[in-house]
């Protein structure tokens, strides 16, 4: 397991990072706490977690994977073992994570009661690296592309910047990570914290993959010149770069057949794409998912790719993914399907 340096701290976080948003939903606490003890076996030292989690998020399983987590924390006693990252919900309607009802925003109370609970759940007293999970202001998410101008209420950049302060100087959190995040806005980020001596944001976790390269536009040279590197989730398009599928298959207990949620990655052009990734595995005699795992792990501006599992021969795959061997020809080829195909599903 290689291991990188989380934008400019002393922290170095595995290549893979074990995302946990299934726990509490698809995947139950045992096979959650079995899945973290074998990703620390493997060198996996970093985890991904959020308030939110369980997805799909719902009020009856809203707070369970971080309480997992924590139940783990306790029964293992190694905290100290784990690079921990969370986080705090954006801008949205929903109102069941806030004691009082109301919708989710990025305001100093809102942040300072998210941080608590996290906390509490977790059973910890610091959170490694805390997470904007979308921003508060109303940008094109979740399948966007483009910048399309909304006039909304947000709570200025500063402002949410000096609230992480107050927590950071707090001890409640060690470092701050942007997620879903665009180029602009985290150059914004950047910008307040060296002008008024505020938190660094040291990460930006954005959906990336053979599919989606949107990130690789504006965000990849932000990544490489200011040391905010990529945490990559969906490497592997919700399971569209698996093959399980392909040719209209609904696998039972497949999220898209529980949940109904992939549209995402269901666009016009998106399966002409996935079965030329998938006969390039074929072709080469790889494991679909590892080649799409690899690909994503192994790109300069990712920091850590963080991969999801509902059980554990999934896990076992997607950790083994770092033995494949990635080579100038497989790269010629995944190059050439980009080319003919890009960015099906941003």
């Amino acid at each position: 397991m290689e291991f990188h340096k989380l934008g400019t701290t002393d922290l170095k976080v595995s290549a893979i990072c074990l995302g946990t948003m299934t726990f509490g939903e698809q995947t139950s606490e045992e096979v959650g706490h079995e899945q973290m003890d074998y990703a620390l076996a493997h060198d996996i030292n970093f985890f991904d977690t959020s308030e939110m989690y369980a997805v799909p998020p719902r009020k009856e399983t809203q707070g369970a994977t971080e309480r997992i987590i924590g139940n783990w924390f306790k029964a293992r006693k190694n905290r100290d073992k784990v690079i921990l990252a969370t986080k705090v919900a954006g801008r949205s309607p929903m109102t069941w994570l806030r004691e009082d009802g109301s919708p989710t925003e990025q305001s100093r109370a809102q942040i300072f009661e998210a941080v608590d609970k996290s906390l509490a759940r977790l059973q910890t007293d610091y959170i490694d690296l805390y997470q904007l999970h979308w921003p508060d202001r109303p940008i094109n998410l979740f399948g966007g592309l483009g910048y399309k101008h909304i006039e909304a209420p947000s709570h200025p950049i500063e402002e949410i910047l000096e609230t992480l302060n107050e927590l950071v100087k707090a001890g409640k959190i060690r470092h701050i990570g942007l997620s879903n995040e665009s180029p602009w806005g985290t150059m914004k980020f950047l910008h307040y914290a060296e002008a008024k001596k505020l938190p660094r944001v040291q990460s930006i976790q954005n959906a990336y993959n053979l599919v989606n390269r949107t990130f690789e536009l504006g965000g990849s040279e932000i990544a490489l010149r200011d040391h905010v590197g990529l945490l990559a989730y969906s490497p592997l398009a919700q399971g569209y770069l698996t093959g399980k599928y392909a040719n209209g298959a609904l696998p039972k207990g497949s999220r898209k057949q529980l949940f109904n949620r992939l549209q995402r990655y269901e666009s016009p052009m998106a399966d002409a794409a996935f079965e030329k990734y998938l006969a390039l595995a074929r072709k080469h005699g790889f494991d679909a998912s590892q080649l799409a795992n690899q690909f994503v792990t192994t790109r300069p501006f990712v920091t850590s790719n963080i991969i999801g599992a509902t059980d554990m021969p999934q896990l076992k795959i997607a950790v083994d993914s770092v033995n494949l061997k990635w080579t100038d020809e497989l790269e010629a080829e995944v190059e050439a399907i980009h080319l003919s195909q890009p960015n099906p599903c941003p």
